[in-house]
């Protein structure tokens, strides 16, 4: 639809109005102006009856005044008040009313001048019958006029106001309501709704304005949405933050309040894929000497892994491995680095937890170790000089067989003592700097080494953290023991030590390849079998001694750990 100016349309109404207007005023006032003649008209027309009857006695006397009034009653029938009856304005009638009134005129004046008095009188009925008439043509034309004058204002007027009434309903059709629709659509955009119907105008201005609403509200919509989009983002990354803020929290909170062992640690595993569910987690924990252990969360890991991404079990500059992610979305990097730092933190302070506690019970154990040395070491050294004294003693004075057999035994005992107490603080020794039982039954290996020329050979694969404080010194202590008799009593050139586990029970096997298993006869107190029975009874396991196929003996030690062990 081709579109119009609206000031071009108010002007046209107002041009129109104002035409309007002046057309009714001008022919009013030409109406008027031409009917100011009218009068003298109609006066004109009167005064020539009367003179007609004035001429009637100067038709009789024969007096040169006669002429006079000739010339009077012509200059009033041709005067021009009398003439614009002539005008092409003037009706026939009328026209043709004056112009009789002329020519009976002619037919008078000559009657006068031939003074003919008797057809003058005879024709001045019919003469002035015809200028009665002519004046009420000029009459009825003036009355004409002022009709035509009051319909024309009527009808004008008529015309003004019809024109007033549809420039009204046109107004409100096409300006008011618009108007109104445009305010209605303000005010719907001002309470935050931007999805507005704003109206079409056919008039430039009110359409650029429609236009200029619709971009507004367009502009704006974009706006708030992309602002709502942001809040909605902000809140989502806030309570994404904040709940990875309490997964943090919680599992920091179980890692430190329980034994940080495989179960609990593939409880926060399993948190953390739990909240990162298209994501496949593993831990992988490197320790020294030792076959890297896995960890999976729940769900496994998959054959062939998608993109994957380590991340470092690092603390105070100290790798104890990485935690591996896989995953088809994009990878959480800051939640997965926080989530390694804590397990880093949580692994590094539980092992120096444990060693602090290791050391102390070392140290208690070193004090114990030094009283056993100062008192009960002297104790047995002394009792062993007193009985050399009285084994000599008795010698020089009889020789009774029954007690030297008693001495002999006396001493054997005293000595067995003191070689158990020897033993009992080289292995306390052992440990007193070093709470790592790897490394205790190394250097435990190391000591042994020297006492013999047979090979000894260490195969540990026990996890860091798996045992206690308590069951590193029985089972230190019943290694010694085993290989101690395989080394004096075995005869064995290769003796073989292993440590290993399947998560639910420790085995510590002492191989070796000397005389077997039946050459154990004597009593069990002499190779120390009966304690090792009861270290192990403390460790709520058993010992079993065993041949090998090839030859020599196998001490086996099983028990169950005090922690679930990393693997």
């Amino acid at each position: 639809m081709k579109k119009g100016s609206l000031t071009a349309t108010i002007f046209g109404l107002m041009l129109t109005f104002i035409l309007l207007s002046s057309g009714l005023a001008t022919f009013a006032i030409a109406n008027l102006a031409y009917s100011l003649g009218d009068a003298r008209a109609i006066n004109a027309s009167g005064s020539l009856r009367m003179q007609s009857y004035r001429l009637m006695f100067y038709a009789n006397s024969g007096s040169n005044e006669a002429d006079d009034k000739i010339e009077e009653f012509e200059a009033t029938l041709y005067s021009d008040a009398l003439k614009r009856s002539l005008d092409w304005m003037s009706p026939d009638p009328l026209v043709s009313q004056y112009l009789l009134v002329i020519q009976k005129w002619k037919t008078m004046k000559q009657y006068i001048e031939a003074e003919n008095s008797r057809d003058y009188a005879a024709s001045l009925k019919d003469f002035v019958d015809t200028i009665d008439l002519l004046v009420l043509r000029t009459e009825e034309f003036a009355a004409f006029k002022l009709r035509l004058l009051t319909a024309s204002q009527i009808i004008g007027l008529i015309i003004m106001l019809i024109l007033a009434f549809f420039a009204v309903r046109y107004t409100k059709r096409k300006v008011v309501t618009p108007i109104n629709q445009l305010m209605q659509s303000a005010n719907t955009i001002s309470k935050g709704q931007f999805d507005v119907d704003v109206p079409h105008s056919d008039f430039l201005e009110l359409n650029a304005l429609s236009n200029a609403l619709a971009s507004t509200a367009k502009e704006l919509s974009t706006l708030y949405g992309n602002l709502e989009n942001q809040v909605k983002q902000k809140t989502l990354a806030l309570t994404r933050a904040n709940n990875e803020l309490k997964l943090l929290y919680d599992n920091l909170v179980m890692l430190h309040s329980s034994q940080l062992d495989k179960s609990t640690i593939k409880k926060a595993l399993d948190q953390l894929k739990k909240h990162e569910a298209n994501s496949f987690i593993r831990l992988v924990i490197c320790q020294q000497e030792q076959e890297p252990l896995q960890i999976d969360a729940e769900g496994g890991w998959p054959i062939e892994p998608l993109t994957h991404i380590r991340f470092a079990l690092v603390f105070d500059d100290k790798t104890l491995g990485y935690l591996e992610v896989c995953s088809a979305d994009e990878i959480n990097h800051a939640l997965f680095d926080n989530f390694a730092i804590m397990l880093a933190r949580s692994m590094v302070l539980y092992q120096a937890g444990e060693q602090r506690q290791q050391l102390a019970l070392m140290e208690e154990r070193g004090v114990i170790a030094r009283e056993l040395h100062d008192s009960l070491g002297q104790l047995l050294a002394f009792l062993k000089i007193q009985v050399n004294l009285l084994s000599k003693q008795l010698k020089k004075q009889a020789s009774d067989p029954q007690i030297e057999q008693q001495l002999s035994e006396i001493n054997e005992g005293v000595n067995t003592a003191y070689v158990q107490l020897r033993e009992l603080l080289s292995t306390f020794r052992l440990t007193i700097n070093d709470p790592n039982l790897n490394h205790a039954i190394e250097v435990m290996v190391d000591q042994l080494r020297h006492q013999t020329d047979a090979s000894l050979n260490l195969d540990y694969k026990l996890p860091s953290q798996l045992l206690g404080a308590h069951q590193h010194v029985h089972v230190l202590q019943l290694t010694r023991e085993a290989a101690l008799n395989a080394i004096k009593h075995a005869d064995a050139s290769e003796i073989n030590i292993s440590c290993t586990t399947d998560g639910e029970i420790v085995q510590i096997a002492i191989s070796d390849n000397g005389v077997g298993v039946d050459k154990l006869q004597e009593r069990d107190q002499h190779f120390g079998i009966g304690i090792m029975h009861e270290r192990a009874s403390r460790l709520s396991g058993v010992v079993s001694f065993s041949g090998n196929p090839q030859g020599g003996t196998t001490v086996t030690l099983v028990f169950p750990p005090e922690k679930e062990p990393l693997q």
